[in-house]
């Protein structure tokens, strides 16, 4: 029998997640179907998650927080971002899952970046921003900074972050690294100096990153100014816009314009969709039996991304 698998969300019908999941389980010869759950209530998205009627839910804005809150099973990656993309359901079990930061992270060392020493930023406090400040600490970035507009909460959601970090860290035996240039999971908590900041107060934090990550709305729509201003960029930094196929956004016409590496958040997708099924076939025992590389190209394509 074929299961089902959606992506959960308001507005969805843009999104190149079903071409990506079919292409994908098909190729892997598995009876699966993808679509949309375009859901403009949380009520709506509520009924739908108690249902339970698929096998996995990707989710995005807005409801990964209440996704969060419907699992019932948590991984690291969602307790410490506050917020679940991904939904898979094993023996009676709802299990919460957060692959931004991971998808993040893979397709920047895909194309060359390497986070060893470096310093980065990350604009927004919701949960896509901790996913890639997490993500970023794991793979050996030495200074992790969350920017957001206000300087206050942007503290608080930050101590959060770290709290829960050092309370899961230092909750059991250490988690080895994932990838053999990664951190273990306490060297991840231990390592990095997790600072903050506002838009206004963090001009020469902004300016002297190596990689800065924009991880807000802003960009969704056309006419959205960048997260701050894109002056203080320059040649030699990274820039990745989380943000996709509206357009060139206002941070991604700035970056370029100062000379830096930018990329949109196209790549981003592809490597978070290639770790969702990594995850939902380990957990549906379904054999994987193509490579990440081979996943990653063949997501590409079918989404028609210009991707390496």
């Amino acid at each position: 029998m074929g299961e089902r698998l959606f992506l959960l969300g308001h507005p969805v019908a843009h999104s190149k997640s079903p071409a990506m999941y079919n292409a994908a389980y098909e190729r892997l010869g598995l009876p699966w179907r993808y679509g949309l759950a375009d859901l403009g209530t949380e009520e709506e998205a509520r009924s739908f998650l108690a249902a339970e009627d698929f096998l996995s839910a990707n989710v995005t804005t807005p409801y990964k927080p209440l996704a969060f809150e419907a699992a019932t099973h948590t991984a690291a990656t969602a307790k410490l971002s506050r917020g679940a993309n991904l939904l898979v359901r094993k023996k009676g079990a709802l299990i919460g899952y957060n692959t931004d930061g991971q998808g993040c992270v893979a397709y920047l060392e895909r194309v060359g970046f390497g986070f060893a020493g470096k310093r980065v930023a990350v604009c927004g406090t919701g949960p896509t921003a901790l996913s890639i400040l997490h993500a970023s600490a794991v793979a050996g970035a030495d200074v992790c900074l969350l920017v957001g507009r206000d300087k206050e909460r942007t503290r608080g959601v930050l101590e959060g972050y770290v709290e829960r970090f050092g309370l899961l860290a230092n909750a059991t035996i250490d988690l080895p690294a994932a990838l053999p240039h990664h951190r273990s999971f306490r060297a991840a908590y231990e390592r990095p100096a997790f600072k903050f900041g506002s838009y206004a107060t963090s001009s020469k934090a902004l300016g002297s990153a190596d990689l800065v990550v924009n991880a807000t709305p802003l960009g969704m729509h056309e006419g959205d100014l960048a997260p701050f201003d894109t002056g203080l960029l320059h040649p030699g930094q990274t820039v990745l816009d989380a943000v996709y196929g509206h357009g060139e956004t206002a941070l991604m016409r700035g970056a370029r314009e100062a000379g830096c590496t930018a990329f949109d958040g196209a790549g981003m997708l592809v490597g978070q969709a290639v770790a969702t099924v990594g995850i939902v076939c380990d957990l549906a025992e379904a054999e994987l039996s193509v490579t990440q590389d081979e996943l990653f190209s063949l997501m590409a394509g079918a989404a028609g991304f210009d991707v390496a």
